[in-house]
């Protein structure tokens, strides 16, 4: 099966009840199979360890569950592995490890769930998914989700489903979650900083706020200058420890901070659920991470904010973001649409489909 769903409708709940019912139907003894009979892929650590976390509330039937990650004690995931577990939650790259060390069978595996497919396949897992999927019976069941389907995943399913049916909940066309107001900021990249410096200086105690960032050093020069405005953050991204990961989202979550500044790590499935605004300091690469982004905010039946910071290098993205505003109902600048018009006709005039990034960033 193929689900796609806007972030925070509850994709993680619809795939783990079928799972756990059809672990629990098996008519082979648990004591007698040789291995899991649930696996779960997710792109990241944070989203691996919230889906364990979702299974560990329901305690069904006595079946265990465990998260197996990258950057985690390797020594303790295997311990607790066999101890017994007829779930594992993982990340492609620490699976294919304990797999090859043959810690771990997965040729007992049923019942398969890619969650965030397409993030799986954009962070370039590829090729461990597709190692994955060839050990793994062919006669299992295969559920995909995502909160977007672009055409890479589309092409990974066919190639590994058997006439999968899609469901689909709201729209296929790329759409931001309507719960989220969407706001579009135009300005120079030296202005960022004073911006949301200010507008971080009007929070309510009651605001939390995402600000998405484009690479690590970004992320951690932007923490490092608003502390020095006195302003208490976190900083999450790939190249942080785990426990400093695990810690950054503890304090996010408990409202000991309200400022967590992020990656694209931080950017799927993760359910904070009263984050109030979400600030793209830098745009991202894609329109499909930018209805992630959005999606943090806003969740299960709450509203909340965007504000996207565009510059001048972004006006390849312009067309797509006003397709995205105009679908949820939302007001766009005039100079975004300029932006756009500009961007076509440069493209026309070069004949070639430029990319964002691919070399072409001068002054419009």
């Amino acid at each position: 099966m193929i689900g796609i769903a806007q972030t925070g409708t509850g994709k993680a709940l619809a795939f783990l009840l079928p799972a756990l019912i059809h672990t629990d139907g098996q008519t082979t003894p648990r004591e007698k199979r040789n291995g899991p009979n649930i696996l779960i892929l997710a792109p990241t650590r944070e989203l691996a360890l919230q889906i364990a976390k979702e299974v560990n509330k329901y305690s069904f039937r006595g079946i265990k569950a465990v998260c197996i990650y990258g950057g985690g004690n390797r020594r303790d995931q295997i311990s607790v592995f066999k101890e017994g577990a007829e779930c594992v939650i993982c990340t492609p790259g620490r699976l294919n490890d304990l797999v090859q060390a043959k810690v771990i069978d997965i040729t007992s595996v049923t019942y398969l769930i890619l969650d965030e497919a397409d993030r799986m396949l954009d962070m370039g897992f590829e090729p461990q998914i597709r190692k994955i999927l060839l050990d793994i019976r062919p006669d299992r069941q295969t559920v995909m989700t995502s909160a977007t389907w672009p055409p890479s995943v589309g092409r990974l399913a066919e190639s590994y489903m058997n006439n999968p049916i899609q469901v689909c909940v709201g729209s296929l066309d790329l759409t931001a979650t309507h719960t989220v107001s969407q706001n579009v900021e135009l300005l120079e990249d030296a202005d960022k900083f004073n911006t949301v410096l200010a507008f971080l200086k009007n929070l309510k105690s009651t605001d939390k706020v995402i600000i998405f960032c484009s690479k690590r050093a970004r992320a951690d020069d932007l923490s490092s200058d608003l502390s020095l405005k006195g302003l208490s953050t976190q900083c999450i991204h790939g190249s942080r420890d785990q426990t400093d990961r695990e810690q950054a989202l503890a304090d996010i979550a408990s409202g000991d901070i309200q400022v967590l500044i992020a990656t694209d790590v931080a950017s799927r499935g993760l359910d904070i659920e009263d984050i109030t605004h979400v600030i793209n300091f830098d745009f991202p690469r894609n329109i499909e991470e930018y209805v992630h982004r959005v999606g943090r905010t806003g969740r299960a039946g709450r509203t909340g904010t965007a504000i996207s910071y565009i510059t001048r290098s972004d006006w390849g993205v312009a067309k797509d973001l006003i397709r995205i505003l105009e679908e949820a109902g939302q007001a766009a600048p005039e100079e975004l649409y300029r932006m756009s018009n500009r961007f076509e006709k440069m493209k026309e005039r070069r004949g070639t489909d430029f990319k964002r990034g691919g070399g072409f960033n001068r002054r419009y």
